[in-house]
């Protein structure tokens, strides 16, 4: 297995697990109402199952791979820009940064 499909696998298990963590963690709903986008929690975490599904099955529609990727690193880009802009912590934007540029190389390195 290629170094690109394990981050692809390790990106698409994430946002797994952050997608289903919206409908089962009061926490998650919280943030989302700390943000002041209690509208766009359940559609973000739609959007991040649907890009995790998207990075699998594009394993094998290189074109879904390319879409996926760069629609979860946009997603989180306008995580860290929301992070940023309620004057969160380096340590707390972390993982949105870290889920941004992931999903950028996956796409870069994906074209």
């Amino acid at each position: 297995m290629s170094f690109l499909n394990v981050l692809i696998f390790i990106s698409s298990f994430s946002f797994i697990i952050y997608g289903i963590s919206y409908f089962t963690s009061p926490q998650m709903k919280s943030e989302f109402k700390r943000f002041g986008l209690e509208k766009l929690g359940a559609l973000t975490a739609v959007l991040e199952l649907l890009g995790a599904f998207g990075l699998l099955v594009g394993l094998r529609l290189h074109p879904l791979l390319l879409v996926s990727a760069g629609g979860l690193a946009i997603l989180m880009l306008l995580g860290v820009a929301v992070r940023i802009k309620m004057k969160d912590s380096l340590l707390i934007s972390l993982p949105a940064t870290f889920y941004m540029l992931l999903n950028a190389y996956i796409f870069f390195q994906s074209l």
